[in-house]
């Protein structure tokens, strides 16, 4: 058991240098003093967990970071309010998910792709269990008793909100799913504030930028598609000595999620996931508020 936690860890740390080292070749080097809406939180070498937010808080002069009833990932989605989106739109139970996260809870059902099944057990098995994130549940009944959600805001020395972590995990098992710190920004590519989420990761992050639609009937479309640099879409961020001097690479991994309440008033959210054209994973979450 010893050595196959052993080979594990070194297989995983492999894969993040190789990682890496793909971004750095690939990518172009940045100066986060200037495009600082890539910069953000950097998790540990063999562990993500929570531990990276005590890190964020002092970098960023932030305080709070405790668990509180009624936070949410946003503290209104009327801070997206640009051209193109209007909050006000919205249903209320969507603006109340994200306005009030921590009052919700979520059940969840995952279907993978036949064709990526074989690459998610590899992530989970050499990079997402190892580091407790980004651990996307593998098949149906892994995630039968639903996710539990731990919502902690953090604000600067003037009284405003820096970011919010939301830190998944399965009921069944306790295991992290993922740990990530939300907030917005505009970017440079667009006019109007889109949903920022940063994943903290060995050495650097993961940055998907979400372009917020609403619909007809009030719910909610946030997308991250194709695009150039700079637009909505998801970036790999090295930063391997802190500082501001980094390297990014845009990545071809999109997502969509529709938030919206059905037929029978329950609110319930599809989060499709695709690696350039083709489908990897389905979610589907209902969303139950508890008081």
């Amino acid at each position: 058991m010893l050595r196959r936690v052993i080979t594990t860890r070194v297989a995983g740390r492999g894969i993040d240098a190789v990682t890496r080292g793909w971004v750095r070749l690939t990518g172009r080097r940045v100066d986060l003093g200037r495009e600082a809406w890539l910069a953000g939180p950097t998790g540990d070498v063999d562990r993500i967990g929570d531990a990276w937010l005590e890190r964020e808080m002092a970098r960023c002069d932030g305080r709070g970071g405790e668990q509180a009833d009624g936070a949410g990932l946003l503290p209104s989605l009327s801070v997206l309010d640009g051209i193109g989106f209007d909050a006000a739109a919205l249903r209320p139970e969507v603006r109340d998910f994200y306005e009030h996260t921590s009052c919700w809870r979520l059940q969840v059902w995952a279907q993978w792709s036949s064709a990526a099944w074989p690459f998610g057990w590899l992530v989970s098995a050499v990079f997402a269990r190892r580091l407790e994130q980004l651990s996307l549940p593998l098949r149906p009944l892994d995630v039968a008793h639903g996710m539990s959600s731990d919502v902690r805001t953090v604000v600067g020395p003037d009284g405003r909100l820096i970011g919010t972590s939301w830190h998944r995990r399965l009921r069944s098992t306790g295991d992290t799913v993922f740990s990530g710190w939300y907030g917005t920004v505009t970017p440079p590519g667009a006019a109007r504030p889109s949903v920022r989420v940063i994943f903290p990761l060995p050495h650097g992050r993961l940055v998907v930028l979400l372009r917020p639609t609403a619909t007809a009937d009030g719910a909610l479309l946030l997308t991250s598609g194709p695009g150039a640099w700079g637009e909505d879409g998801a970036y790999l961020v090295v930063q391997p000595h802190g500082g501001d001097r980094a390297w990014a690479r845009r990545i071809p991994v999109h997502e969509r999620f529709d938030v919206h309440v059905d037929g029978e008033g329950v609110l319930r959210t599809d989060h499709a996931i695709t690696l350039w054209r083709l489908p990897v994973l389905r979610l589907h979450y209902r969303l139950d508020r508890v008081d």
